[in-house]
């Protein structure tokens, strides 16, 4: 397979899964439903922790009550009415400045043991007034030096609705000594729990009593200071729980709540927020859509999403198997145009090595045409050029042999030296006497093994070439050296290499035509100019001995191809056996004697037209034993440039397919069309062009033929 059929076949296939898709769509569909939830979750997270906030508030103000009271004891000692009273007016001052910054606090009293007012916050003098027989006073006597919490009253100092807090006084003698009271304005509670509620006429926020006695409550109820007994809620107080929901119907309004409770601190005191279930499923309702609302917003475009992508994604999958099935459809089509591709080049194979094989079967048949006419005498010029078509044949079919890897091997030790300076003779001969040729050889070349016939035929190949892209001269540099690869640089294995590298200065290569050059039968040349199987036996030759070539051009600037053979290591006394080049510098025939009545066209001047040099010297021996006096050109271009000075000939012979500018039948059309009277005869071994030359009338000869046809066409009515 050639690299053409291997750059198709392996042409990369996009790898798509479109299974994996979809589960990344359905990943993405899961996210966009868990992240919505999420942010719902922490959404009522921090809306229950705003719920209870109030509590922390009202257990600062009473532990902040509870250190004034302490202090106050501390401040008074054992001290007793008298006394107290003796100090009134630093007491005042003490507790005004107590009190002074302090809003929610109405008064801060210090009562005797008889429930006599000794000092006050607000008043000096105090006032003439007695709580005896109020509650607060009687409670925390009885349970001093325990803090007591009040209902709400009206303050008798204050003339304000408060409750208040009150700590009893204890001597070290375990005497009663009186109270000191602090009345907390209902109000502020009030205000605070109004701002956290926020508007919200759904919302219930007390502060109680462990008995269910309520001391302040949003809203304020007619009947707020009556306990509320035999509940859920008041229960959860008598079990001194310290936290907890219930949902039961108010003992006030008889309205059904929500309630979550929480005791303030170690206090007798317990924070209680109610919501109406009524009014709670409304606004979850309400607040429920609000926030499906937003949050189905960005749903709903990321589910567009999602719908027009798999809709994307169905149409890639439609329109990448219809891609598949066009890729299979083009291989398809690429594999039959192959196909046609190989029919055609072996067509032009079997048309150019027929070519070849006609014209040394013409050099044959002339040759042994002339050799009868001398009746078998004297013929050692036509036997030898018989001998140099016979060779040129078994070269020829070395090369088909060689590239079809079917040339039997004839592997020798080769000396690289010894053998470059034995065929540099035969490569000079091979290239245009205008190119010279140079050879550079490094000291203590490595030996190999190969076939130096294989080799020798790889360098005049290569020569060939470089001379064919040096139409106007030029230079060739043949370098041997010793190189040892590493796989890193160049892509060939590693190893020890003899490296013989051909570097001219033509025309060079373009990329395309470098990638296909070493291809069997592929050719840059005209049509018949060549079997395109040179370089491919060069490679062919190089991978027989175990290495391998390569080609480095630029156009327009030369190219270097360079043939690795590997080192072959023996033993010091083995001596290589490098065999000569044949011998190809045989003179061409003698002129031969021959009697005037055997010479039928004798005065008749021939020009004859012909490349191949052994063709061309063995018509032009058969035309002299005719009598003909022959001028031969190697091309059609020198022949037309001839007849075009003014030179006349009898007949001009001329072969079809020649290198250069014009060709066989390019020439007879100008000489039909510039001189009508010219006889002409035309020779060639393709078949098509027979076809192209009958249209002009011109008698044609198909090689190889026979020297009498040329007679019969020249000379007819002649005896042979």
């Amino acid at each position: 397979m050639d690299s053409t059929e291997n750059a198709t076949f392996d042409l990369p296939l996009p790898a798509r899964n479109f299974a994996s898709m979809r589960k990344l769509l359905l990943l993405v569909l899961a996210v966009s439903i868990v992240i919505p939830l999420a942010c719902l979750g922490i959404y009522g997270y921090y809306d229950h922790e705003r719920r209870f906030a109030e509590n922390e508030h009202a257990l600062k103000v009473i532990d902040l009550n509870q250190q004034m009271e302490t202090r106050i004891v501390d401040l008074l000692g054992d001290s007793d009415d008298a006394t107290v009273k003796s100090r009134e007016e630093g007491l005042h001052r003490t507790l005004d400045d107590m009190s002074g910054t302090l809003a929610q606090i109405a008064a801060i009293s210090v009562f005797g043991e008889k429930g006599d007012l000794l000092a006050n916050s607000r008043y000096y003098p105090a006032p003439v007034i007695s709580i005896a027989e109020r509650d607060d006073f009687t409670s925390a006597r009885a349970v001093a030096p325990v803090t007591y919490f009040s209902l709400p009253l009206r303050g008798k100092v204050a003339r304000s609705d408060v409750f208040t807090t009150t700590m009893g006084r204890i001597g070290h003698d375990g005497k009663f000594l009186g109270v000191v009271s602090i009345a907390l304005k209902r109000d502020y509670f009030t205000d605070f729990y109004r701002e956290l509620a926020a508007g919200d006429s759904a919302v219930v926020i007390g502060l109680y009593r462990r008995d269910g006695n309520i001391l302040a409550r949003l809203p304020a109820s007619a009947d707020s200071t009556q306990p509320a007994t035999n509940t859920p809620f008041t229960n959860a107080f008598r079990n001194n729980e310290m936290y907890g929901n219930v949902r039961m119907f108010s003992s006030v309004d008889h309205v059904e709540r929500l309630l979550a409770f929480r005791r303030v601190g170690d206090f007798p005191l317990y924070v209680a927020t109610g919501y109406a279930t009524s009014v709670v499923e409304s606004n979850w309702r309400k607040n429920l859509a609000l926030v499906a609302a937003i949050a189905a917003l960005p749903c709903i475009a990321v589910w567009l999403l999602i719908g027009f992508s798999i809709r994307r994604l169905d149409a890639e999958q439609a329109a990448w198997e219809r891609w598949q099935a066009e890729v299979a459809t083009r291989l398809s089509i690429e594999a039959s145009s192959r196909q046609l591709r190989r029919m055609g080049a072996l067509g032009n194979l079997v048309a150019n090595v027929a070519h070849d094989f006609n014209n040394l079967l013409m050099v044959v048949g002339a040759n042994m045409d002339l050799a009868r006419h001398k009746q078998f005498n004297g013929v050692e010029s036509e036997v030898l050029a018989v001998e140099r078509a016979t060779a040129g044949a078994g070269s020829l079919a070395r090369r088909l042999m060689s590239v079809a890897r079917k040339q039997p091997l004839k592997q020798e030790m080769i000396d690289p030296a010894d053998w470059l300076r034995k065929v540099i003779d035969l490569v000079k001969k091979s290239v245009h006497p205008s190119i010279t040729v140079t050879l550079e050889l490094a000291p203590d070349l490595w030996k190999v093994m190969a076939d130096p016939i294989e080799l020798e035929l790889a360098l005049v190949n290569l020569a060939v070439n470089a001379s064919d892209a040096m139409p106007h001269g030029g230079r060739v540099v043949i370098r041997c050296q010793n190189a040892r690869v590493r796989g890193a640089e160049i892509d060939i294995p590693d190893g020890e290499y003899v490296l013989v590298s051909l570097t001219d200065n033509g025309e060079g290569m373009t990329e395309q035509v470098r990638r296909r050059a070493f291809e069997p039968l592929f050719t840059t040349k005209q049509r018949g100019a060549g079997t395109g199987l040179g370089l491919a036996q060069v490679l062919a030759a190089c991978e027989q001995a175990g290495g391998t070539a390569r080609i480095t051009s630029v156009a327009g600037s030369g190219t270097t191809v360079r043939l690795y053979l590997p080192r072959h290591h023996v033993p010091a006394s083995v001596q290589p056996e490098v065999s000569a080049p044949p011998d190809i510098d045989t003179p061409p025939p003698a002129p031969v004697s021959i009697d005037e009545e055997d010479a039928p066209l004798r005065g008749t001047s021939v020009l004859l037209v012909e490349d191949n040099e052994d063709v061309a010297a063995g018509v032009t021996a058969v035309l002299e034993v005719f009598g003909c006096a022959v001028h031969h050109e190697v091309s059609a271009d020198a022949a037309f440039a001839l007849l075009g000075e003014g030179y006349g000939f009898d007949l001009v012979l001329s072969d079809v397919q020649m290198p250069g500018r014009m060709n066989g039948i390019d020439l007879a059309e100008q000489i039909t069309k510039r001189l009508p009277s010219q006889k002409l005869v035309l020779m060639t071994g393709y078949a098509d062009e027979l076809e192209r030359a009958k249209h002009l009338g011109v008698p044609i000869l198909a090689k190889p033929f026979d020297m009498n046809d040329l007679l019969d066409l020249m000379a007819p009515g002649v005896p042979h």
